[in-house]
């Protein structure tokens, strides 16, 4: 079975330590669910406590990485669930669903599986506002091709619940756009290794040459200061969630 993240994962459970409070608005999100189902589970982050959590993953990698009070996890892909029919009460997929090689398909077999809600963390590809985007505009096209759209979900899960997740200026968790008012962490090569956007832009380095000038220079505080004053920023993240 190939999966990504067998290459790209190595330091994931080290840099991708999930924030808990992103981790309340899952766990809200997903109600009282007592059985869940968390599809591209990756090293368990985002698993809530105190429920039966079953994890379906396809990368050994992830796998390996998965902590002591991580669910037990099978080795599967979104698209083929080895479930029957409404098995779970809810199920979850956290910034996963982009990476799905059949994204709709992947979807309708979480809604295929699942009594009640669906909640995913994903982004809006439509959003305009991060500035990492002015120094690698790469970015933009990237998120376009491989996000689903927020009506996408629509059409493929039913009636679904869109709410704004906002990314707090000390996140724990090291996704793209976490590093809004700690931008130097850009020029980190092993914080950029847990990001999969960086192993998609080949010029990557080179475009962040300039980041660190303009750093050096004082000119990215002249051009974001605004970002500085806020503890917390709508990035684009998104919790979809059906019913």
């Amino acid at each position: 079975m190939d999966a990504r993240y067998d290459i790209i994962g190595i330091n994931y459970s080290e840099l991708r330590k999930p924030d808990p409070r992103i981790a309340l608005m899952i766990d809200v999100a997903l109600g009282p669910a007592e059985t869940i189902l968390n599809v591209g589970a990756g090293t368990g982050s985002y698993e809530p406590v105190g429920r039966q959590v079953t994890a379906v993953e396809p990368s050994s990698e992830m796998i390996r990485q998965r902590g002591p009070m991580a669910a037990n996890a099978i080795r599967a892909y979104a698209d083929d669930l080895p479930f029957g029919d409404k098995s779970f009460d809810a199920s979850m997929a956290i910034l996963t669903v982009h990476h799905w090689p059949d994204k709709e398909k992947g979807l309708k077999e979480m809604r295929r599986v699942t009594r009640g809600q669906i909640v995913l963390l994903t982004f809006d590809p439509s959003y305009r506002g991060a500035w990492l985007t002015d120094y690698l505009p790469e970015l933009v096209a990237l998120d376009e091709a491989q996000m689903p759209r927020m009506q996408d979900y629509e059409n493929w899960l039913g009636s679904v619940k869109i709410v704004p997740v906002p990314i707090p200026h000390d996140c724990s968790d090291g996704f793209l756009y976490a590093y809004w008012r700690r931008p130097a962490a850009y020029l980190d090569a092993r914080v950029r290794s847990g990001i999969s956007s960086f192993w998609a832009i080949k010029n990557a380095e080179e475009c962040l040459s300039r980041l660190g000038e303009d750093l050096k220079t004082g000119e990215w505080e002249r051009c974001y200061s605004k970002f500085l004053s806020r503890d917390t920023c709508d990035l684009g993240y998104r919790l979809i969630i059906a019913n």
